[in-house]
């Protein structure tokens, strides 16, 4: 379940972001900038996990939604990363507009590939184990 990290992150960075941009509040803009920190790095560890099961599975790499899945997170994890050296570089100015565009973009991308990773889950029975009860 380490896919719950870097998406809680990405979506409170979004709406720490909307914040700042109504209050003006440097803490939301700080805030924000963190949240994408500790987004990215999560999201590394959930990309190394991802990665593991397509290379370890031919049926799991064989799946179109699997390479819709994997391209959408590595767009929107690109996005953060931008989003990110922005706001490293240019502090809280980065955030209105362009800042609170880029997160948006990323929670909808993200919601994206939540579907399609749902696809696999559901459809393609992807990581779910078939237990059988034996008597």
């Amino acid at each position: 379940m380490v896919i719950a990290f870097p998406i809680a992150c990405f979506v409170l960075a979004f709406a720490s972001d909307i914040a700042f941009y109504a209050t003006s509040n440097q803490f939301w803009a700080t805030a924000s900038f963190w949240l994408l920190s500790v987004g990215l790095i999560t999201a590394a560890v959930a990309a190394a996990t991802g990665l593991v099961e397509v290379f370890g599975d031919n049926r799991v790499r064989d799946l179109s939604d699997t390479r819709v899945h994997a391209v959408s997170n590595g767009i929107a994890l690109l996005i953060a990363l931008y989003n990110w050296y922005s706001r490293f570089e240019h502090g809280s100015s980065a955030v209105v507009p362009t800042g609170m565009v880029l997160s948006g973009i990323v929670v909808l991308v993200l919601m994206f590939a939540g579907w399609k990773g749902g696809e696999m889950v559901f459809r393609h029975r992807v990581g779910v184990a078939d237990h059988r009860e034996r008597y």
